[in-house]
Order: structure tokens, then C-alpha cells, then sequence
């Protein structure tokens, strides 16, 4: 079976607000687009993040950009505090430089900073709610 994907407008309103409200204020919104992603065979995982390498940048003459691709048959199962977090993951894994490379695991992109990030996150959207 073919990959297919399709644009996330939902998601990519999620990521802003996420942006927003803990302050990821290296992410260029206009560069990171979110797609769904329906067919994939990819065991274990929700998400992941796609960077555009240095060499396609230059050889294109266009800047970074980011997409996070949502495997739609485990993500839009989730409830909306898991996507939240699945998306705070994803986010951690842009560097501060925003040159298309990415942050690993080890030392940043950990639960820990996910969980307290979602909760600063959960506490600035009350606060704006109000």
C-alpha cells in the first residue's frame, strides 16, 4: 500500500499554540507545515519530524523548513493531552539555529522536559483563556 499524506490545518493550529504559549521562539510557524500520514507501516511510532538537508536548501535556494509528519493511525486515536505532548516532542527536536538539522534524544528532546513543558503549556492556555 501506497503512503499517502495530507495537510494538517488542525495540527498546524495546535503547534502554534503550543509555540506560543511555552515560548519556542526560534520556530519560524511559516516553515513548519504538519501532514497526516495514512498507510505507513512504521511500528512503535506517532510522529516524526522531517528536516530539509543543507545541501536540497542550497540547491534550491530556500531556507529551513520542518514537517512533522502524524502517523493518523496511532496519533488521531490519542487524547488531546498525548497529542499535545506528541507535538512538544516533535517541536524539541528543532534546533534553536533553525538550519533544517535536528536535536536528538539524549540530554533534550527526554519526557521530562515534555511533562514540564506541558504543563507550563496547560497553565499559560488557562491563562489566556481567561
Amino acid at each position: 500500500m501506497v503512503i499517502r499524506y495530507c495537510r494538517a490545518p488542525d495540527v498546524e493550529a495546535s503547534i502554534a499554540e503550543i509555540v506560543g504559549c511555552i515560548g519556542l521562539v526560534h520556530v519560524d510557524l511559516s516553515r513548519v507545515v504538519a501532514l497526516r500520514s495514512h498507510g505507513s507501516k512504521a511500528a512503535g511510532t506517532i510522529a516524526r519530524i522531517h528536516g530539509l538537508p543543507r545541501i536540497w536548501q542550497i540547491s534550491l535556494g530556500i531556507k529551513p523548513n520542518y514537517v512533522i509528519e502524524l502517523i493518523s493511525e496511532r496519533f488521531d486515536r490519542l487524547s488531546q493531552e498525548e497529542r499535545e505532548k506528541v507535538l512538544i516532542h516533535e517541536l524539541l527536536h528543532i534546533p534553536k539555529g533553525f538550519g533544517g538539522g535536528f536535536r536528538q534524544h539524549r540530554n533534550w528532546v527526554e519526557n521530562e522536559r515534555v511533562q514540564h513543558l506541558y504543563r507550563v503549556f496547560k497553565k499559560r492556555q488557562l491563562l489566556l483563556q481567561r
